[in-house]
């Protein structure tokens, strides 16, 4: 029996089973390319870290390079927070994933602290789809050395992130700040927005400085945990023997830490 070519069932079948067999073409196709785009993505990735690291991979392998400076991750959150560390030139830099909204689409980068975690080592910044010349030069080298050497806490230890302004605009007391990028306004403020959310989400590891007297009397938790931080920063056990002389309970749990003096400290003050 001849087939009715010209017929509706005719052109129904005849679509479905053409759709059918694309479709399956199209998933074997998207699964045997799948290793080589996440292979791909992960490269790209890198990169952006390295450019942050202010690593020239330009005349080398970048992913040779990455495995040579990369220690261990200490956050991983999906696509959004993480935290790696790294050693360069044999100094400790920790690397946080920042995402945010610019004017057209997302924008993000990776920013690279120094063992410190307050100051800026090198920052990088990557866009879906800002304006070229304008919020796209966020991607620029004069964009982003504006942020080296910046911190992102105040002098009492407080987290407080980079400002992004306008010229002529000032910042909150305490915070340092960057010029915008003429034109880009939305896409500035993106910015700014972005590394000030970020930061917040990342404030379990950057903390604020907890040996601090005023943090001492308000946290309890804080007294508990202050040998850690006495043994990495010396500027905290100077400032824990005036904390530990007014919470009796602190200087119990830490005498050891309070005791901790530079040498030549008076027997008298070893005693308070």
């Amino acid at each position: 029996m001849k087939m009715n070519t010209e017929s509706n069932i005719y052109t129904i079948v005849y679509a479905t089973v053409l759709v059918v067999i694309v479709a399956v073409l199209l998933a074997v196709v998207n699964q045997g390319l799948k290793a080589r785009q996440d292979a791909n993505a992960r490269l790209d990735q890198q990169k952006q870290m390295l450019v942050a690291l202010n690593q020239d991979f330009s005349k080398s392998d970048p992913a040779a390079l990455y495995d040579s400076l990369v220690r261990d991750t200490l956050l991983k959150d999906g696509d959004k927070a993480n935290i790696i560390r790294f050693e360069v030139d044999g100094k400790t830099k920790y690397i946080l994933r920042l995402h945010g909204q610019g004017l057209w689409g997302g924008i993000g980068g990776y920013m690279a602290l120094d063992e410190d975690k307050n100051t800026v080592f090198g920052i990088n910044f990557n866009h879906e789809s800002e304006t070229p010349g304008l919020g796209g030069e966020i991607v620029t080298e004069k964009f982003r050395s504006q942020f080296f050497g910046k911190h992102i806490k105040d002098a009492q230890g407080n987290l407080r992130s980079i400002a992004v302004l306008k010229a002529g605009k000032i910042a909150d007391e305490g915070q340092e700040q960057v010029d915008a990028w003429a034109g880009a306004t939305i896409t500035s403020t993106g910015v700014s927005d972005m590394l000030a959310s970020n930061i917040n989400e990342y404030k379990d590891f950057l903390g604020t400085e907890c040996c601090k007297k005023e943090c001492c009397k308000e946290q309890s938790d804080c007294c508990k945990e202050q040998s850690d931080c006495c043994k990495e920063q010396s500027d905290c056990c100077k400032e824990q023997k005036e904390c530990c002389k007014e919470q009796k309970e602190c200087c119990k749990q830490e005498q050891p830490c309070c005791q901790q003096e530079e040498s030549g400290t008076s027997e008298n003050e070893k005693e308070d």
